[in-house]
């Protein structure tokens, strides 16, 4: 198993690959997902990658965050360039990316980031079937999850081990970006779940901010599961830290064990908000797992350690083998070997009859052993030395230097891969009549008569009210009013059976199509024979997002709401396009029920409002698998804009309701048609109109 480690500055790297990381991930130029992190120039990239293949150590290029269509020229470009200079692998969340970088670095191993959000084993298939050769799963995944994706995956796992774990699951969370403009899926996440929130009129406690992750003592059971990859979160944090948290996990590893209460104590002292948890992975999800970063006594004698290890150090050095022989006629052999296999070879001078003091095969093994200095550390010499030859010492250290030398040439030669050029390919035209108007209700009890009466052009409802009130359903289909399933954006592997049996009443109520925000439920769907729609799950940026899903199956998309009108307007439409137009937007979805943690018992039914330092409040409402879906404060409303949406190409708007009850759909959805005077008392544009960071 792989341990892995963060990379945010140069310093970083050296002190990742000095405390035994097998592979580091970092970011160059600006499309990754920490951008706040110092990144590497193209010349540090380079550099970095040298340094990294010399030691056998590999490089993941972080790519994973979403791309407009002017940037992601410039994103392939980099990508291209890091696979020039070395590279091993990229991670991805954009499925546009995706399809970009098979074309323009076919050869260039693509990894799956967790802002993909992949979370099931159709999932990972999915990812394997677009190229991608590694997925790096879910946080919130338990023991049992990854055990059985990596028992039947067909790629690489990787799981995060130690570091910062989101309340919301990656690739999901719009809370920075709706609130304040800086999107996590850009980079540039202002991290407002740790912040102070509350149930009541103050904010008093911190029920969003959990407790750094900590998989230390869970070590072997990860291996024997077969994930390729253990992963430290981190690449905003110091060297030492980097150094620290490495060396423990990489130590513990090699070594067959778990980590000591010593090197938990270190882990605990480089970083931690009031201790780790490993609540997700032992499935005890609750209270526990929240903590806060404390004013605690700076361990500077610690880091100071971690520092002049690294600086002075070179890790735990490339294992070589060394081959010597000296015989009477022939000139000095000396060859080295590498674990991977590579031998060079080198030929001295011939040696001489010994006057005075014959050459030994001790003497030999002690020249060819000194490796101080270099990346190389010797495990073995395997010498033939016939007696009565004199060499001088200098000629067999030369022969060492020689063929290091020859070898690390080798081991530093960059892949020979296959580089194009990057292009958008055929374009298709906007949607030019007026769009539909698409109702999407949250329950079935706004589902009423005179909503059925208004006649919107589709309703959506989840595919679990659906399943509970058919009669409800079949009424609308009835009347001509097509009704589409929305699928949960999380459904476990153990939940699917559910989700199987809930969308089989869907078909037999009349309901033929399906809202997917997860790409493991594309396979699911297509089983079953739905018409599948992409939700905004799904996180449609770019044109070539939209054709790579069409190229899936799906008959229509929506927009991501992270882009605004005139960036939409100008997305090469190869399948219908449809925005979120009004509602309360969905600020995270979180697999620990903050509701449950308040109160102590479920109470999904009764109104629950987050109360943030302002005194905004944020409605948690159930989400599929009792999850929790965070609301926006204020709706979002377009009515009084419909030159601005129209213009937009767009096949369809969708009105979102959540917490509104009939009387108000219909009045919304009138409004929408340009009919009555309904205007929300507390309402935002979005970021429809707005540059997000």
């Amino acid at each position: 198993m792989e341990i892995l480690s963060p990379a945010g500055s140069p310093e970083a790297l050296r002190a990742a690959v000095c405390a035994g990381a097998d592979a580091v991930y970092l970011g160059f130029g600006q499309f990754n997902a920490r951008r706040g992190a110092k990144n590497f120039t193209r010349d540090e990239f380079a550099s970095a990658a040298s340094y990294c293949r010399l030691r056998g150590v590999k490089v993941y290029l972080t790519l994973n965050t979403l791309c407009s269509d002017r940037e992601l020229a410039a994103a392939v470009d980099c990508a291209v360039q890091a696979s020039q200079l070395g590279a091993d692998a990229v991670l991805v969340q954009d499925m546009g990316l995706v399809r970009a970088l098979r074309q323009a670095a076919p050869d260039l191993p693509l990894h799956a980031s967790t802002q993909m959000s992949l979370h099931t084993l159709d999932g990972v298939k999915q990812a394997a079937d677009l190229g991608i050769t590694r997925a790096v799963l879910a946080r919130e995944l338990s023991r049992r999850d990854i055990a059985y994706i990596c028992e039947h995956s067909p790629i690489e796992i990787e799981v995060f081990v130690h570091g910062a774990l989101c309340m919301c699951y990656s690739g999901q969370c719009f809370m920075s970006s709706v609130i304040g403009g800086r999107s996590g899926n850009r980079g540039m996440c202002a991290q407002p779940c740790r912040l102070p929130y509350g149930w009541g009129d103050m904010a008093d406690g911190y029920p969003l901010s959990l407790k750094d992750m900590s998989l230390a003592g869970h070590l072997k059971e990860l291996q024997e599961m077969g994930v390729a990859s253990a992963k430290i979160e981190g690449r905003m944090k110091r060297p030492e830290y980097v150094y620290i948290v490495t060396k423990v996990y990489a130590g513990a590893l090699r070594e067959g064990r778990e980590p000591t209460a010593q090197e938990l104590s270190r882990l605990e002292q480089a970083f931690s908000r009031q201790g780790f948890t490993d609540g997700y992975f032992v499935e005890k999800k609750g209270p526990d797992m929240f903590g806060v970063r404390e004013e605690a006594k700076n361990p500077k004698e610690l880091f100071a350690q971690a520092k002049a290890a690294y600086e002075r150090g070179e890790g735990p050095g490339v294992p070589v083998k060394f081959y010597a022989m000296i015989r009477p006629g022939e000139p000095v052999q000396v060859g080295v070997e590498d674990q991977e296999g590579r031998v060079v070879t080198a030929a001295g001078q011939m040696p001489d009859p010994a006057r005075r003091r014959a050459v030994t095969q001790a003497d030999v093994e002690a020249q060819l052993s000194k490796t101080g200095g270099t990346p190389y550390r010797v495990t073995e010499v395997r010498s033939l030395v016939q007696d009565g030859l004199a060499v001088p010492l200098s000629s067999l250290n030369a022969l060492r230097r020689q063929v290091l030398d020859g070898l690390s040439a080798q081991r530093t030669a960059l892949p020979q891969r296959r580089h194009g050029v990057f292009k958008p390919g055929a374009r298709y035209e906007n949607y030019r009549e007026e769009p539909d108007v698409y109702v999407s209700l949250r329950r079935a009890g706004q589902l009423t008569f005179e909503l059925i009466k208004a006649r919107p052009d589709r309703i959506t409802l989840p595919v679990e009210e659906i399943a509970a009130h058919p009669d409800d359903v079949r009424g609308a289909v009835e009347r001509g009013i097509p009704v589409a399933a929305v699928l949960p954006r999380v459904c476990f592997d153990r939940e699917l059976p559910k989700l199987r049996e809930e969308l089989a009443v869907c078909k037999e109520a009349g309901v033929t199509d399906a809202y997917v925000g997860n790409l493991g439920l594309v396979p699911l769907c297509k089983e079953l024979g739905f018409v599948m729609r992409g939700d905004f799950g799904l996180q449609v940026f770019n044109s070539q997002g939209v054709k790579e899903y069409k190229r899936l199956g799906l008959q229509s998309l929506t927009a991501s709401f992270e882009l605004k009108l005139a960036q939409i307007r100008d997305v090469s439409k190869a399948v219908d396009l449809e925005i979120i137009a009004y509602g309360r937007l969905p600020l995270m979805i979180t697999e620990n029920c903050a509701i449950k943690n308040q109160s102590g018992k479920c109470v999904c039914s009764n109104v629950n409002l987050l109360t943030d330092r302002k005194g905004v409040r944020f409605p948690v409402e159930r989400a599929y698998g009792c999850r929790n879906e965070i609301l926006n404060a204020n709706k979002l409303f377009l009515a009084d804009k419909p030159q601005d949406w129209k213009k937009a190409g767009l096949r369809a708007i969708r009105l979102l309701f959540t917490t509104e009850n009939g009387v108000e759909c219909v009045q919304v959805l009138s409004a929408y048609r340009g009919k009555g005077n309904y205007v929300p008392t507390d309402f935002t544009r979005g970021l429809y109109y707005r540059d997000v960071e």
